[in-house]
């Protein structure tokens, strides 16, 4: 992605999932706001952008993060947020294993209390090692943890699949955790 892109990318992810008034956006209760008024809002910031490139940072975002509605008047963040939003989340039976990217640093606090949302609304899991090892990498060398996401389900944890291939769940207990070889 090209730096052009990465800073609009930046402003939508600030804007669509942690602080929308910052932008003088509204989001709607699924997380949409009128792709009109996020084009103004990112040329309001100096960053004059065409809606067919506006599609075209949508599309090329590595994690998919963002959606436009079917008719294009609309974007959201796929998940992520620390707003308050329904959101759109399918819930699904996970595969036997997921991934969850970190780094040393929060291994012990991990190790301890589980994998905990935070600030955000769900805990985000990877479908594979790669994923899990770019999202993790975001903070320095990163760890991959698996997560034993049969047993949960077997357990009675809810799993929800984004529309961006993310498994979203509300925390993982230790229990539930390991560390694998690649880390």
């Amino acid at each position: 992605m090209s730096d052009a892109y990465r800073k609009r990318s930046k402003a939508l992810s600030y804007w669509l999932r942690h602080a929308p008034e910052k932008g003088g956006i509204t989001l709607d209760p699924n997380g949409w706001a009128q792709t009109a008024a996020v084009l103004r809002a990112l040329q309001d910031e100096g960053l004059e952008t065409p809606h067919d490139m506006l599609r075209a940072v949508v599309d090329e975002n590595d994690k998919r993060r963002f959606e436009l509605s079917g008719d294009e008047q609309g974007i959201r963040a796929r998940q992520g947020h620390s707003v308050a939003v329904e959101g759109s989340w399918e819930t699904a039976v996970p595969p036997p294993v997921l991934y969850h990217g970190t780094v040393e640093r929060f291994l012990p606090a991990i190790m301890r209390e589980g994998l905990t949302k935070q600030k955000r609304h769900h805990v985000h899991l990877s479908p594979d090692i790669d994923t899990a090892t770019r999202v993790g990498a975001r903070r320095g060398e990163a760890v991959i943890l698996t997560v034993d996401a049969a047993a949960m389900a077997a357990a009675g944890h809810e799993f929800a699949l984004s529309s961006n291939g993310v498994w979203l769940v509300d925390a993982v207990p230790p229990q539930f955790l390991g560390r694998t070889d690649q880390s």
